[in-house]
């Protein structure tokens, strides 16, 4: 349930409020509201409405209650899945390892297909906002091995100074985790897209395996490819 909403004389954004139940994003929730599809106590909804628990919404004439229970999940991604809703060709997404009862949770965050390990899920657009905006810096964790071994030079330019990308600079804290320099723990506290991959290449490496193990307080814990638990925020 919201927590804005319920307190006597408070109200939510109605735009929040139709993400965190409807399972989509809030300009995909704005985009129902310009489209007429939504209405408060019987009016047409307008972008920046505000509501609360005494307001009736509904979508296509459908009541969208008030009382609806967050939900957090951790999920152990295999590599050849997409973190979308939908197909990307013959690629399949995430949701369809989750049983019905979840299909409106939103990745917080993503990993692409050829990645693999924890990825959260939730309803709770707050909870999702405060693990991935860059003010919170929440450290994530992965395994990355490369096809080759990683000169120390180049592990030294990479955590000690920093690599320019083309959307800034970034800065990996580097663990060697073999003895052929090939397998690494990498932590970083950004959430860039691909920064990892893209970090390796910018020094004339290819990343053949990457699996997130933690991110933030959240790790693992032993889920197999393709297992889920529920989570408490």
């Amino acid at each position: 349930m919201s927590d804005t909403a319920n307190k006597i004389g408070q109200t939510v954004r109605l735009n929040k409020f139709l993400a965190e139940r409807l399972g989509l994003s809030r300009r995909q929730a704005d985009d129902l509201i310009v489209a007429g599809k939504v209405t408060i106590s019987g009016k047409p909804a307008v972008l920046g409405a505000r509501i609360d628990k005494n307001d009736k919404v509904c979508y296509n004439s459908k009541i969208v209650p008030f009382g609806v229970k967050f939900t957090y999940l951790a999920l152990n991604k295999p590599v050849g899945y997409v973190c979308s809703k939908k197909r990307q060709g013959e690629t399949p997404t995430i949701y369809e390892l989750l049983p019905e009862k979840y299909q409106n949770l939103k990745t917080v965050g993503r990993l692409d297909a050829n990645s693999s390990g924890l990825i959260l899920l939730t309803n709770d657009g707050d909870f999702a906002f405060s693990m991935t905006h860059p003010k919170f810096a929440k450290e994530k964790i992965y395994v990355v091995e490369l096809t080759r071994a990683l000169e120390p030079l180049h592990q030294q330019e990479i955590a000690d100074f920093g690599i320019e990308l083309s959307d800034g600079k970034s800065q990996m804290g580097l663990l060697r985790l073999d003895d052929s320099r090939r397998k690494w723990q990498v932590t970083i506290s950004e959430g860039r897209n691909r920064q990892i991959r893209r970090t390796f290449a910018a020094v004339g490496y290819v990343v053949s395996k990457l699996h997130r193990i933690q991110f933030g307080k959240y790790q693992l814990s032993g889920l197999k490819p393709g297992e889920f638990v529920e989570i408490k925020p």
